[in-house]
């Protein structure tokens, strides 16, 4: 692809020697500017990021949410418009080129484009159980969208303006092992139940709803379902009844073996892990004395750094 979209692509990594390659190779085609923001790999990516064209910025990670907030107030965007992909994702042919002859020709008043990502999981698509599409808001006009500051399931939403969806391909595509996958939905845990927690305690300050037409309108529907309903139930009946929803109402059991593997992880495994994970956090805060003694206890079972200021 020989013409340029005046676009910015900002790449969060830590350790993506085997994924970053292939990110910047489905983006350097269009994308005028990639910058790679580094948690201080200990592997070749930063090397690599510069062999394959990308500026490079490094900042010590704390929470996703947090660094990609770093990112938008620190890279020096000139471009237009600016995208957030991780090192983990594909942007294919189709959207490129969408990218490419859509995106001059939008209307003053959008300033945000939403994507529809796949989940590729084990060399499949997993295409039921609610899994495709997942419409996230991904690009964005310059100055006009921010990040969520969570700790877990943030989403970028606009500041003003509208957004519109594009239909290229676009998607989740990790190729590392079950351990690794394993491991980081555990981690994972660790941090929405510090969400749920945070929500419920108030120990930071609280995070404003997302408005209507901020962003993608499914994260929207998913996040006021999962506050007002999934987490008022006990994580007991909650995580095997969404585990049924999504395998057999959903249609997950047509993804064949490689799907029951992913459901059964992603939405059994996982979501009863974030209950117990925030059982475990509620009676081991339920004596301390003070706010101190909350947050210190916190930070060690969940081994996330705090910072509330």
């Amino acid at each position: 692809m020989s013409e340029k979209a005046s676009i910015t692509v900002i790449i969060l990594t830590y350790n993506e020697t085997l994924h970053l390659a292939r990110a910047i190779e489905h983006i350097a085609g269009f994308a005028k500017d990639i910058f790679v923001v580094d948690s201080f790999s200990t592997d070749e990516t930063v090397d690599l990021a510069r062999a394959h064209g990308a500026q490079v910025l490094q900042h010590p990670f704390q929470n996703h949410a947090r660094q990609f907030e770093w990112a938008l107030e620190n890279v020096p965007v000139t471009t237009e418009w600016v995208m957030r992909l991780d090192a983990d994702e594909i942007v294919e042919a189709d959207l490129a080129r969408e990218i490419v002859e859509t995106l001059p020709q939008l209307p003053r008043e959008v300033t945000g484009v939403n994507l529809n990502r796949k989940t590729i999981f084990q060399g499949k698509f997993i295409r039921h159980g609610g899994r495709y599409p997942l419409t996230l808001l991904r690009i964005w006009r310059r100055g006009k969208a921010r990040i969520e500051d969570r700790w877990m399931d943030e989403h970028m939403y606009l500041t003003e303006g509208r957004s519109v969806t594009f239909l290229g391909g676009f998607a989740d595509y990790n190729l590392r092992d079950l351990t690794f996958f394993t491991e980081k939905h555990n981690c994972y845990a660790s941090r929405e139940a510090l969400d749920v927690l945070n929500k419920r305690l108030r120990l930071f300050e609280s995070q404003p709803e997302l408005a209507p037409g901020s962003t993608a309108s499914q994260s929207s529907i998913k996040r006021f379902f999962k506050e007002s309903i999934y987490n008022r139930i006990p994580f007991q009946i909650a995580a095997p009844t969404y585990f049924l929803y999504r395998y057999v109402i959903q249609l997950g059991f047509l993804d064949g073996r490689e799907g029951l593997t992913y459901h059964m992880l992603q939405c059994f495994w996982y979501r009863f892990l974030v209950g117990a994970k925030l059982r475990e956090l509620e009676v081991a805060i339920r004596n301390a004395s003070s706010k101190d003694e909350v947050l210190s206890e916190i930070s060690r079972l969940t081994r996330q750094r705090l910072n509330p200021e």
